[in-house]
Order: C-alpha cells, then sequence, then structure tokens
C-alpha cells in the first residue's frame, strides 16, 4: 500500500474510532442533545415486549431504580399474562398493544424486546411519539429496515441504544485504540465464535413442552405475527420463533451479532466488502428453515477478513483474536493481551465494563442525561445488520455476497467490479 493511501486509511478508522461510529452521529448532536435531561431528572422507561429477554430488561431496570432515578410507566405485550406479570414487578400499568405505551407522554424511552421482525416497525413509532428507544439485537430483521430506522432517527434526533451488551465491555475500545497506534502492525485477519452445544431437541426447541399447546385465550396472535406472513396459531412458531426466518435470522442475527459487532469496534469496520456463509440443516431437520450449524467469513475494505464459528452441535471454542503484522491481539475474560511471534507481550489491558444489560442501560442514562456517548449506536447497529445479512443471504442463495456502495444494498459479488486492495471505506 502506498504511503499516503495508508496514511488516508489510517485517518479515516480514526476518524470512527472517535466520532462514536458514524458521520450521522455528528448530524444529529445538536438537535438530539437539545433535549438533554438535567442531571436529576428523574427518567420514565416504558417497555414493550416482556417475555425472555423482556423480563431481563424489567430487572435490570428494577435494579437502576433508585441508583440512577428511574419511573416506570407502562408496559405492553400481545401475551396480556406476561404484560399483567410485569407490570405488578413494576407496579405499573399493562396493555396488550404497545401503541398504548408510546401513546404516555411521559416516557422518556422505551425498551423493545421482541422477536426481530417488530423491531423495526416499533422503534420508528417509538421515535415518532417522541421516544428514544433501547431496542434489542439485531436493531432490526433486514438491511432495508435498519436504513429506515437511521432514516427516522436523523428526522427526530432520538437516541436508540442497540442492545449488544459486549459493548459496555472496554475491551474492544481499547483495543480499537492499541491497533490504531500499530500494536501489532497491519491488521489481516481477526476470529472468533459462538459455539453452544444443544440436546437432542436442537437449537431454540422447547419440545416436548410447548407441542400442541393451545393459544392462550389473552394471547393477540395476529398481533404478534405483524406483518409476517399469516398462518394458524402454531406453538413452534410463537415459542421457537429463532428457528423460522420470517421472524429471525437465527444463529447469524441472534448470535453473531453480538461476537462480529466485537470485531468491527476493535478494527474500526462498517461494511464488509463480500461476505460467504456456510453451513446448513445437518442435525436437526425439525421443520426449521433456518441453519442448526452455521459459519461466515467477511472481507473488510480495510484490508482484512473476519471468521466467525457458530457450531450448535459442539462447544469447543477457538481463540477470540485479532491478526496483525507485528504481533496478534488476543481476547480474554479479564480483557486482552497483544503478543508478538515469539510470545512476548507488546500491549495488555484488564477491562473495566462487562457484557452486562444493567451496564448498558446504565450507558442510555448517562447519554440522556449529560450527552455520555452511547456503546452501541445505530450505526454500529446497521454495520452489523449488514455483516449478518449477508451471510444468511449468501447461505440461502449458495453465492458470495457483496456491498454495493453506490446503492447501499447487498447485490451477488460478482455483479460489482471490487477491489482485492486494501481501500478506504466509503
Amino acid at each position: 500500500m502506498a504511503a499516503d493511501q495508508h496514511d488516508k486509511n489510517v485517518s479515516r478508522r480514526r476518524f470512527l474510532a472517535t466520532s462514536g461510529v458514524a458521520a450521522t452521529t455528528v448530524a444529529m448532536t445538536a438537535k438530539s442533545y437539545g433535549k438533554v435531561l438535567g442531571a436529576n431528572d428523574r427518567i420514565r422507561v416504558g417497555f414493550i415486549g416482556v417475555g425472555g429477554m423482556g423480563g431481563g430488561h424489567v430487572r435490570a431496570c428494577l435494579k437502576l431504580k433508585e441508583s440512577d432515578n428511574l419511573e416506570f410507566l407502562g408496559v405492553a405485550d400481545c401475551w396480556k399474562t406476561r404484560a399483567d406479570a410485569a407490570a405488578k414487578q413494576l407496579d405499573t400499568d399493562s396493555y396488550s398493544d404497545y401503541r398504548k405505551v408510546l401513546d404516555i407522554k411521559e416516557i422518556d424511552y422505551v425498551t423493545i424486546a421482541t422477536p426481530e421482525h417488530w423491531h423495526s416497525t416499533m422503534t420508528v413509532d417509538a421515535m415518532d411519539a417522541g421516544k428514544d428507544v433501547y431496542c434489542e439485537k439485531p436493531m432490526t430483521h433486514s438491511i432495508p429496515q435498519a436504513q429506515e430506522v437511521i432514516k427516522k432517527q436523523k428526522e427526530t434526533g432520538k437516541a436508540i441504544q442497540v442492545g449488544v451488551q459486549g459493548m459496555s465491555d472496554d475491551s474492544y475500545s481499547s483495543a480499537a485504540k492499541a491497533i490504531e497506534e500499530g500494536v501489532i502492525g497491519q491488521v489481516v485477519q481477526a476470529q472468533i465464535e459462538y459455539v453452544r452445544r444443544y440436546d437432542t431437541q436442537g437449537p431454540w426447541r422447547k419440545r416436548p413442552s410447548v407441542e400442541g399447546q393451545p393459544q392462550p385465550a389473552d394471547l393477540d396472535w395476529d398481533a404478534w405475527l405483524g406483518h409476517a406472513p399469516k398462518l394458524d396459531w402454531n406453538p413452534h412458531h410463537y415459542f421457537e420463533w429463532r428457528n423460522y426466518s420470517q421472524y429471525s435470522g437465527g444463529i447469524c442475527t441472534d448470535l453473531f451479532i453480538h461476537r462480529i459487532t466485537r470485531i468491527m469496534k476493535a478494527c474500526n469496520l462498517l461494511y464488509p466488502r463480500r461476505v460467504v456463509g456456510m453451513g446448513g440443516i445437518w442435525q436437526w431437520p425439525d421443520g426449521r428453515d433456518l441453519p442448526d450449524n452455521f459459519e461466515m467469513i467477511c472481507e473488510y475494505p480495510r484490508g482484512m477478513t473476519v471468521y466467525v464459528l457458530g457450531t450448535m452441535s459442539n462447544r469447543v471454542g477457538i481463540d477470540h483474536l485479532v491478526r496483525g503484522y507485528r504481533g496478534t491481539l488476543y481476547f480474554t475474560g479479564s480483557g486482552w493481551v497483544a503478543k508478538d511471534k515469539d510470545g512476548k507481550i507488546l500491549a495488555q489491558h484488564k477491562k473495566s465494563g462487562g457484557e452486562d444489560i444493567v451496564l448498558h442501560h446504565n450507558n442510555l442514562h448517562n447519554h440522556l442525561r449529560n450527552g455520555e456517548e452511547l456503546k452501541c449506536p445505530t450505526e454500529l447497529g446497521l454495520a452489523g445488520v449488514v455483516a449478518v445479512n449477508m451471510a444468511n443471504e449468501s447461505w440461502r442463495t449458495n453465492q458470495m455476497m457483496g456491498w454495493d456502495r453506490k446503492n447501499e444494498k447487498m447485490v451477488p459479488a460478482n455483479e460489482l467490479d471490487q477491489s482485492h486492495m486494501p481501500e478506504e471505506e466509503a
């Protein structure tokens, strides 16, 4: 690489590292901070979706109620029994229609913890209602939906924290600084995994407990389906939705999004140039239409690849690391350590924070009160959605996918005239 091109790339990456990922943050700053809460102002929270992960948000906010001066104003879930139970914990009102929560003018932000196919609609509706948002990962089910969310955010100036809680671990921002400073030299590759070993029923199955379970009388099935294809009540689709592409991207969007986002943060990456996804329904052909074992490789314009392993049949992992010409940076349970080819320690970092939903909510509260930079803003959320959707599309269509920068969409890679040299990210 020519020296001037290297300097341009470094300047780009330095900008990404220090600006909260993308330029739209700059455009939004004045608008969003125009309504920053005072340091002692109470933050009022509403909850949309309180089963599973949604229950985790309820518990996290209860834990922060006194320290972060929170008040809870409304819970919505299409299964009213769930909404009622959470409302009792929070000492507030319950609804089966999420729009009833958005109608509460006093609410400052809402949590959205629903199946993926509802994320974009609810997030956009929340911003239109004047609310800030904490939306679970992935930010949206598809790339166009994520772009719609960012467009609406620019219009409204509302804050959105994407629920990749690992970004509340400072290992990755610290690694980004070390990599930028050249500790491990020119970076060429990274690897990471999310592996599990499921029992005989397979990923996300709850058989036989849900087999033949009737629709609860107070569960609004049509509301749960939303814009997904209409079908009669199916307990497997409701309780095991991560296995079906109408509602989820499976391993990629539920698990890999946690891992690829870490590497994107550490290496200051945005959109991949080319992506391939491989795997299959190898062990549990039980009606699911998403892989039960999967892996992906992403190539990024800065001149590096990222490999993500996702076996659900075997939990033996691989090191989480970034490879450079001068050395290798290893992520550990306590932070990271960088070593040269002979094992000499080049640098190391003891982490603060962690993959913690409480810390992630606290970061949003601090953002609303004093402008603290969000740990997982929408620009990082979009970049993750792009990578995992490209991997899934590669698997579905049996071809490598490429990112069309000009039109901001994924297309078959062979339709693009793409470089094989490092280049500045657009």
